[in-house]
């Protein structure tokens, strides 16, 4: 992953739990980096370790540390890097839902190297719809859930979400049923 994903889960724990927090966070992760460059790769692993230090140094458990930091780079990251591109996603949550599997393409022309995860939409009704996320990168449903609460933050919506299918559960694929 690129260093802005890096970055920003520094931001995440300095910001709700002080720059201590982050140092105990890197020394349990055992990544020696002072200074992650947004506009870089990073191994996975790295970003992986990031988020198991962060819960056992927070004592949160890792599915809410990574909802935390789903919505934080909606609220945070999202709108401090990449403004327009979510200004032009949609005037609402629908509108960006329905827009977002075309959203990594653009994000693509600023990261060439990026690896992003794929989002398909279906069973677009008034109050809901169905996400598909596909993504080589295993674990990162509750992260997913996390964006998807902070784009409700964002529009100012309500929004439920059930996980209706999961690679947990030998599935291909996460399907998230999404109402407001």
């Amino acid at each position: 992953m690129y260093g802005i994903v890096n970055k920003a889960i520094e931001e995440l724990v300095t910001e709700n739990f002080g720059a201590k927090a982050w140092e105990d966070v890197k020394k349990e992760s055992g990544i020696d980096i002072d200074y992650f460059l947004s506009n870089e790769p990073y191994d996975d692993a790295i970003t992986y370790q990031l988020a198991i230090a962060a819960s056992k140094t927070l004592d949160m458990p890792l599915d809410n540390v990574l909802i935390a930091f789903g919505e934080f780079w909606v609220l945070n990251t999202g709108k401090k890097k990449y403004g327009a591109l979510m200004q032009a996603g949609g005037s609402n949550l629908k509108e960006f839902l329905i827009n977002l599997p075309n959203f990594h393409a653009r994000v693509s022309l600023i990261y060439p190297k990026l690896a992003p995860p794929e989002f398909k939409v279906t069973d677009i009704e008034e109050n809901g719809l169905h996400l598909h996320y596909f993504s080589h990168r295993p674990g990162l449903k509750e992260f997913v859930r996390g964006l998807i609460q902070g784009l409700g933050k964002m529009y100012e919506v309500a929004v439920n979400i059930d996980i209706l299918q999961s690679r947990d559960e030998g599935s291909t694929h996460e399907v998230y049923a999404i109402s407001w």
